[in-house]
C-alpha cells in the first residue's frame, strides 16, 4: 500500500523552501503527500525584500477538523516553519486529531540559523517548540536551533564536537527517538560540514561529514530534512537516512553552483530527484 504523509509548512511563491521542497521530494519517493500551509509568502525572507506574508493561523483548525473526518492514516507527520510560537498549540491539536501511534512524527524546528531567529519569528518560539519536539520521533534542528531549544547561546566559531554531543544527548532526553543536528561546522575540520546523529539506544552520537561549499544556500535545511524523511519512508534506518540526505543535499549544492542561478532562489534539488526515484 502506498505510504501517506502530511506536511505542515509555510509556502513561498518564489524561492525553493518549505512546502515547495517537501512536496516534490516526498512525492518522488512515492509518498502520497497532503499539505497544510502555515503561512503564505510571496518569497522566502532571505535576501528578498518587500515580500508579503499571510499568517494562516485562522485556517489551521478548520482544515484539521475537516481532514479528521476523512479517516485517513498518515505514516508520517512532517512539520517545519511555523508563522509564530502560538502556532505550536495548533500543531499539537493536529497531532491529536490526525496522527496515531503508527505515525512517524518528524519535526524540523525551522526557526533560526547563524546565531539568530528568522526575521518573522517571535522570541517565544524556542520554548513553544520544546513542547512540539517532546512529541516527535525524529527532530532535525541545525546547531543554532539546537542551542536555542536548550536555552543555550550559539557557539559560532567556538563550536566543539563535545558541545554538539552534549546538545544531542540533552535533546533526546526531551522525548524524541532520533536527534539529527545539522550544519555542524567545526574549526578543527576546515572545509567540512556535517551532521550529528543520535538515536535511542546508541551509546554515543555519530558524526557524518562532507565537503563544505562556500556561500549562503537558502532552503538547505528543508532539502536535507525532506530527503531524510523520504529515506525513512523507504524504510531506511535513521543513520542511513541521514547519510543519504547529506549526500543528496551536498550534490544539490554542487549542481546549484554549476548552474549559476542566483543563490537566493534556493538549491536545484530537482536535479537530484532521479537518484531518489531509483532508491530501493
Amino acid at each position: 500500500m502506498q505510504k501517506r504523509a502530511l506536511a505542515v509548512h509555510d509556502i513561498s511563491c518564489v524561492g525553493r523552501c518549505s512546502l515547495t521542497i517537501a512536496l516534490p521530494v516526498l512525492s518522488a519517493a512515492g509518498v502520497n503527500t497532503a499539505v497544510i500551509p502555515t503561512a503564505l509568502l510571496s518569497t522566502h525572507t532571505g535576501e528578498f525584500t518587500g515580500y508579503t506574508h499571510l499568517d494562516l493561523s485562522d485556517q489551521l483548525k478548520p482544515i484539521t477538523d475537516h481532514l479528521s473526518t476523512l479517516g485517513q492514516h498518515y505514516d508520517a507527520f512532517y512539520s517545519g516553519y511555523l508563522a509564530s510560537g502560538a502556532q505550536v498549540e495548533q500543531i499539537l491539536y493536529m497531532l491529536d486529531r490526525l496522527a496515531d501511534d503508527k505515525t512517524h512524527i518528524f519535526v524540523d524546528p525551522a526557526f533560526a540559523d547563524h546565531g539568530k531567529r528568522y526575521s518573522l519569528i517571535d522570541e517565544d518560539m524556542p520554548a513553544q517548540m520544546r513542547r512540539l519536539i517532546s512529541r516527535a520521533d525524529t527532530i532535525v534542528p541545525n546547531v543554532t536551533e539546537a542551542a536555542f531549544l536548550l536555552d543555550e547561546a550559539w557557539q559560532g566559531e567556538n563550536l566543539t564536537l563535545k558541545t554538539v554531543e552534549e546538545h544531542a544527548r540533552r535533546l533526546i532526553a526531551l522525548g524524541p527517538e532520533n536527534v539529527v543536528i545539522t550544519d555542524v561546522t567545526l574549526p578543527d575540520r576546515p572545509g567540512e560540514t556535517g551532521v550529528c546523529v543520535l538515536c535511542s539506544g546508541m551509546e554515543k552520537p555519530e558524526f557524518i561529514f562532507g565537503r563544505r561549499y562556500e556561500g549562503l544556500f537558502h532552503g538547505t535545511g528543508d532539502v536535507f530534512a525532506s530527503f531524510m524523511l523520504a529515506a525513512l519512508m523507504k524504510d531506511k534506518a535513521p543513520l542511513e537516512a541521514a547519510k543519504l540526505a547529506l549526500d543528496f543535499t551536498h550534490e544539490a549544492i554542487a549542481l546549484t553552483l554549476e548552474g549559476c542561478e542566483p543563490l537566493r532562489y534556493g538549491l536545484q534539488f530537482e536535479r537530484v530527484l532521479p537518484r531518489l526515484l531509483s532508491l530501493s
